[in-house]
């Protein structure tokens, strides 16, 4: 059945369309996600995910997997595939009973590697991985035939079955495929199938000492789960031969491998190995570093799995490579934390304004909107108000032009839903920096309006001193300075384009009282700021840390670039 009515259609809805239509498959489609567990999520992963679980979803009775390719027991490990699966399942995709391995199938790839060799189309090679590679040939230059390609049939069972029992050393020997080392499809000469290993392995122990490569696990793991579309990224379309011989040579279920293209962000790096690098050199905190484009770290930075959805479902699916502006993943989480996330009110560089005639033990509170872009919405929220609070720096200036509508000597602003207040005195420490803002208030203006009509062009944030709670503020830039941080030059890598300011810490934020309830997870919008998070790492009720996740757009920023 076609979900062409309601869901936006790709080319990939067009085949599966196609091959329900025609009766290619007995039965739903059947999709699955494969993650090598050798490094932590990342955002382009998230595209990928989003496809294979949302096809399965859209289709009547569809089902989708999530197995891990694990055949490499050297780069692998149990906190990778915990961190895997917490992040399948926060961005809301479930598996149910589906979780599989490619360990699981390690026998009975060892059988069908028998049946290759039994066939004649599979034999033990002796050469090294430096003489493979080079009898291999180039793209332009056709490769040669090892020495040992015309082993018997018995001499290669008996040399394969010593290589499982652990008779030979690591690299000593491989098994390959015999196929055509003239082929102008390089995957096609006579790939390896297995390799000696002496590794332990998370799950199968030591019970193994010969493991598949994964082109070899990888098309008959699908098989095996009876994987009707095997969704993968463009640059296997150039494997799709292989693992067609592979099938067709054993005589087992046959899945339809559709390519598309992989996700490419601006400033954004998509390798795990050099993900890898950066962690492992201290150039990030942890693969949770809210600067990585990890899921972990997106989730540590305060995006949600709904923009992460809406992000992947924008960007659609093609056929070609492209990149896309980071700016278009920024959209989706603002878009979605502008619905959704509470305000109020922090100060991240604060200057004391004194309201000298408000009487000094005076307190009043302010009920205010706890969602005023949500007409409908009644939640409210107690601000506490006093004769000290705090505003932004940024909001004061003292010789300002004529364009700047914030505070100046002389001028009157709203304070945001409480009253409007005029400066009188500017007190300057002996740098000549200003600390403390002298002012007074028309109390006829409570609640943020006159009642003799005047208007006032600025309002302004602020935060009772008294009643401040201390916090923490990470103000996060992107992690390089190039849109492509490999465009280096030579004898240079793609470290030479790490941004030096990719984070700023600001440590001493004074937030309104309510935000001391804040829980990691919910993003607030911290009015005329930004959107922030609670940090889920290094926030204690003692010191409380906040992420800038996205930030707002500044009106007096761009008229100051002007």
């Amino acid at each position: 059945m076609s979900t062409e009515e309601t869901t936006p259609s790709n080319f990939i809805r067009t085949i599966i369309n196609d091959d329900l239509e025609s009766g290619r498959f007995a039965g739903p489609i059947h999709t699955r996600f494969p993650p090598e567990p050798n490094g932590y999520l990342h955002i382009g992963h998230a595209k990928s995910i989003c496809l294979n679980f949302g096809l399965a979803q859209d289709y009547p009775g569809g089902l989708a997997n999530l197995r891990f390719d694990d055949t490499n027991p050297l780069k692998e490990e149990q906190e990778y595939i915990d961190a895997i699966i917490e992040d399948v399942r926060w961005l809301g995709f479930d598996w149910g009973d589906r979780l599989f391995y490619a360990s699981d199938y390690f026998p009975k790839l060892y059988q069908y590697a028998l049946k290759l060799i039994e066939n004649g189309v599979a034999y033990v090679d002796d050469l090294t991985a430096d003489e493979i590679r080079e009898y291999r040939g180039t793209l332009t230059k056709p490769g040669k035939n090892s020495p040992y390609r015309d082993r018997t049939t018995a001499e290669n069972l008996d040399l394969f079955h010593r290589m499982k029992v652990g008779e030979f050393k690591d690299g000593s020997r491989v098994l390959r495929a015999k196929i055509d080392m003239a082929s102008p499809n390089i995957n096609m000469r006579d790939p390896v199938l297995y390799r000696i290993l002496h590794a332990t392995h998370q799950r199968t122990g030591d019970d193994w000492c010969i493991y598949p490569m994964y082109d070899w696990a990888h098309g008959q793991s699908d098989s095996i789960e009876g994987i009707t579309h095997s969704i993968c990224t463009l640059e296997f379309e150039d494997h799709r031969p292989l693992y067609d011989w592979f099938i067709e040579q054993i005589g087992i279920f046959h899945p339809r491998q559709i390519e598309f293209a992989r996700l490419s962000l601006t400033y954004t790096l998509m390798s795990k190995r050099k993900l890898l690098r950066l962690v492992q050199d201290g150039h990030v905190t942890g693969w949770d570093d809210p600067r990585m484009p990890t899921l972990s770290g997106f989730r540590r930075l305060g995006y949600t799995p709904q923009s992460i959805r809406t992000f992947a479902d924008r960007i659609g699916v093609a056929k070609s490579n492209s990149t896309i502006d980071f700016s278009v993943l920024e959209h989706a989480i603002r878009e979605d934390l502008n619905e959704h996330a509470p305000r109020a009110m922090a100060v991240l560089q604060p200057l004391k304004l004194v309201v000298e005639n408000y009487p000094e033990e005076m307190v009043e509170e302010f009920e205010v909107k706890t969602h005023p872009q949500d007409r409908d919405d009644t939640e409210t929220r107690v601000v506490p108000f006093s004769r000290e609070i705090y505003i932004e720096q940024d909001d004061f200036m003292e010789d300002a032009p004529k364009k700047f509508f914030r505070l100046a000597p002389g001028r009157e602003v709203r304070l945001m839903g409480a009253y409007y207040v005029t400066c009188n005195e500017v007190i300057k420490d002996d740098q000549g920096n200003v600390v403390e803002l002298r002012c007074s208030y028309d109390p006829e203006s409570r609640g943020g309006q006159s009642p003799d009509g005047r208007k006032v062009k600025g309002t302004l944030h602020w935060v009772s001193a008294k009643h401040a709670v201390a916090a923490e503020v990470r103000l996060y830039q992107p992690l390089f300075t190039k849109e492509n941080p490999e465009d280096v030059e030579d004898g240079q890598d793609f470290t030479s384009n790490l941004n030096p300011n990719s984070i700023e810490v600001l440590p001493a934020c004074m937030l309104e009282p309510s935000l001391a309830e804040a829980v990691p997870g919910r993003g607030y919008q911290f009015m005329r700021q930004g959107y922030f998070c609670l940090d889920s790492v290094d926030s204690t009720p003692e010191k409380l840390v906040f992420n800038r996740t996205v930030s707002l757009r500044d009106t007096w920023a761009k008229v100051n670039t002007k």
